[in-house]
């Protein structure tokens, strides 16, 4: 277990830090370029453990990948090059990698098993079974395939017409993987637009897809050709020094080559509504958004967050509700069940943990009530091995009255390698 100790800023946060790559775009270019034919080279690359936890995953399938820092080049032979695997396929702490692999693994011929660590065991996995089964994949595991490990015996899929009974890329992306083998056309309908990097992936690598409003429809038997990507930074990393720099008085920074695809940018338009100092430099539009991003520090007001902007930004919540503590008046967040099945629950985590900061916060079913204005003291907190909830309470510590000792720091890993390193780099003077 890795404990830090962390203090107050002694000044202003300056300077410029290029955010590592987009974990949700990483996790995808390897899926892709491994179903795909011919050679994939994916630059900017995120080598934080969960993406590593793919291309690991794929390796056993017989797929050659070679990565090299921020590098990966990935030799595609197409589905129907992947191989059974001799051994377990571990996706470490990743859902990402297990709920859309099941998707692919769903229609091979095949017989695979996907387990995790001990957070990955308690994460639902009905939610990509039920209608993995429903296509005609035969999965089993835990608790009916409730929880991991799951074995998947791939089978000839067929075509459906799916509606996601909770906003999901995750459970959208895995259907779309089996669509893409299945016979027919399968459709899926979501209750509120989620993330869409793996809609926009197929695009890049040669395939058809249509996208009416909600619905998505894709059309099985398709081959996808190889592509190269750039992955923009991951905008739910630069979230922490946006937040950062808002809350640390005089602070200006510059954060390079962040995504800013527009259902990813929720945690801008949180941002600007609480009065924060925030403005794109620069930008284009290619195959994904991206620009630079200037933040500088502000006086900030509460503000209500729920409906269909949760899913842009639901794993932006816990640094939101940091920012929350150092706005004037009271902040409410709702409609995010979901984050009850994140790496913890995030809901009573947050709230736990930034308690004993003394932040004035309060649990509710379906998010949480953050009155600003208390002044932060130095305490022990845990990440509970959950990346996010690491970054948010080393955030913190920069405003905190007091040390902050961080336990389970290396949990941060998982997504920003660099992210000390990052911190320090902005906060010296």
């Amino acid at each position: 277990m890795d404990r830090k100790q962390l203090k107050r800023a002694s000044g202003p946060l300056t300077g410029e830090i290029a955010i590592p790559g987009d974990k949700s775009i990483s996790h995808r270019s390897v899926m892709f370029g491994a179903i795909a034919e011919g050679k994939t080279t994916v630059t900017n690359f995120l080598m934080g453990e969960d993406c590593l936890s793919t291309i690991s995953c794929f390796q056993k399938l017989g797929v050659s990948i070679q990565h090299d820092n921020e590098k990966v080049i990935i030799e595609g032979k197409g589905l129907d090059g992947l191989q059974e695997p001799m051994e377990l396929l571990d996706v470490g702490n990743s859902g990402t990698t297990i709920r859309l692999m099941s998707g692919i693994l769903a229609g091979r011929d095949f017989h695979s098993t996907l387990a995790g660590d001990s957070s990955i065991a308690k994460r639902p996995m009905t939610r990509v079974v039920g209608p993995l089964r429903e296509m005609g994949a035969k999965i089993d595991g835990r608790s009916n395939g409730e929880f991991t490990p799951i074995s998947i015996r791939g089978n000839s899929l067929k075509a459906i017409s799916y509606k996601l009974p909770v906003a999901s890329a995750q459970v959208k992306s895995s259907i779309l993987f089996a669509g893409l083998q299945a016979e027919g056309t399968t459709t899926v309908i979501e209750p509120v637009s989620t993330r869409d990097h793996t809609e926009r992936m197929i695009k890049r690598f040669g395939g058809n897809i249509n996208v009416d409003g909600k619905s998505i429809h894709i059309t099985g038997g398709q081959r996808l050709t190889a592509a190269d990507i750039h992955v923009p930074g991951d905008i739910s990393s630069a979230a922490f020094f946006l937040v950062a720099a808002s809350i640390v008085p005089d602070s200006s920074v510059i954060l390079k080559n962040v995504g800013l695809n527009p259902t990813r940018t929720g945690i801008m338009d949180v941002l600007t509504n609480m009065g924060a100092n925030v403005s794109i430099l620069d930008s284009n539009d290619e195959f994904e958004p991206t620009g630079d991003l200037r933040i500088e520090a502000s006086t900030l007001k509460g503000t209500t967050i729920d409906g269909e902007i949760i899913p842009r930004l639901i794993d932006e919540i816990p640094i939101i509700a940091l920012l929350a503590t150092q706005a004037e008046g009271t902040t409410i967040i709702k409609d995010a069940e979901e984050l009850k099945v994140k790496e913890t629950n995030r809901i009573d985590t947050v709230v736990n943990e930034l308690k004993k900061l003394g932040a004035n916060i309060e649990a509710t079913e379906d998010g949480m009530i953050i009155h600003g204005g208390a002044p932060l003291k130095g305490a022990v907190v845990d990440s509970h091995g959950d990346h996010r909830i690491g970054m948010m309470l080393a955030v913190a510590s920069l405003v905190t009255d007091g040390a902050v000792i961080l336990e389970n720091a290396e949990a941060i890993a998982v997504s920003y390698p660099s992210f000390f390193e990052h911190m320090e780099s902005l906060t010296k003077q």
